[in-house]
């Protein structure tokens, strides 16, 4: 069985909705868009030796995949990220989408919890999640989460889509890493522990 991890970028409110540009998610009118992004160059170079070094395939929504399939596969040779993402198998959930827009790519379009579930006992590399709130969020309900590998900001945005809203299940993590940005970002790594996982199944 392999692991799930989801990798996060939120102010220091909680708020991870469009933390790269401002067009990336407007809905619900918010208008805070790429807040994130002064703090980017240095954080990016540690999400890439902490988080994009090891071997993973990626999950994601629909609306984060069409973002990065618009951009990542144009990028610039050099691009240690694009090369990386572009390179990785990518598993989409969507009943919308049926055409690849990005290479190595394989749609979900049954019931989530149950796909994921059926990806995580299969053999393979770690599955990893970027970004995808409502993904993310539906993980969180049926407790499909072994790794929160989450980047905080040092901002507050006070309005946005939260990591962890209303409705979060009582959950005690293991921080198993954590270091501290020049910029004042910091990233923290943190594991359920199997005997809390289970008892929620």
């Amino acid at each position: 069985m392999r692991k799930l991890a989801v990798l996060l970028f939120q102010s220091l409110d909680g708020v991870m909705q469009a933390p790269s540009s401002p067009d990336e998610d407007n809905s619900n009118q918010f208008d805070k868009g790429g807040w994130a992004e002064p703090y980017w160059e240095e954080v990016m170079g540690q999400v890439m030796q902490e988080a994009m070094i090891e071997p993973y395939d990626m999950l994601l929504g629909r609306k984060t995949y069409e973002i990065f399939a618009s951009h990542f596969p144009n990028a610039d040779a050099n691009n240690r990220v694009a090369k990386k993402l572009n390179a990785a198998k990518k598993y989409v959930v969507s009943t919308t989408l049926h055409r690849s827009l990005w290479g190595h790519t394989e749609y979900l379009n049954g019931v989530v919890a149950d796909e994921v579930e059926a990806l995580k006992n299969e053999k393979g590399p770690l599955l990893q999640v970027h970004g995808s709130w409502e993904l993310v969020q539906e993980l969180l309900k049926h407790n499909l989460i072994d790794e929160f590998r989450i980047w905080t900001f040092p901002v507050t945005i006070g309005q946005g889509k939260r990591l962890f809203g209303d409705g979060t299940k009582h959950n005690t993590l293991s921080l198993i890493k954590s270091e501290q940005c020049e910029n004042g970002t910091l990233m923290h790594f943190y594991t359920q522990k199997r005997h809390e996982r289970d008892s929620y199944q």
